[in-house]
């Protein structure tokens, strides 16, 4: 059964910290070790992060997953202009910003499953799943 799941604005940088604290209050509640809170809280504020300054603002949505698997997935989605060549993104020092170019790729390596959809101007969405 997948409980229902908290879906949170991200608009402002306040928001990537209430972001953070969610994901860091799910982990716990799923039993998590620490290492891998740590590791979920990170890929959740690199993304939220992302749909922030990337994407123009839009939200995040933690869902606990207790069957048949327990886990928690992230999803991050924004309607700004996209991704245009997911695969480039994820490499590492690749960006179009002012960061490393870390963010996709080592959001990815934090995870066991991760996916990207994008449609440039229309809408992104980024998937990420712990299994415990």
């Amino acid at each position: 059964m997948t409980a229902t799941p908290d879906t949170l604005p991200i608009h402002s940088e306040d928001d990537v910290v209430r972001v953070r604290h969610a994901v860091r209050r799910a982990a716990v509640e799923l039993g998590f070790s620490l290492v891998d809170q740590t590791k979920l809280v990170t890929a959740a504020s690199e993304l939220a992060r992302n749909t922030l300054i990337h994407g123009g603002g839009g939200e995040a949505r933690v869902e606990r997953l207790d069957t048949p698997r327990r886990g928690l997935r992230l999803v991050f989605e924004d309607r700004g202009p996209g991704i245009p060549d997911v695969e480039r993104a994820f490499q590492d020092g690749f960006t179009t910003g002012g960061g490393l170019g870390l963010g996709l790729g080592g959001s990815r390596r934090l995870v066991n499953d991760f996916s990207v959809e994008s449609t440039p101007g229309v809408l992104t969405r980024v998937t990420a799943t712990k299994w415990k």
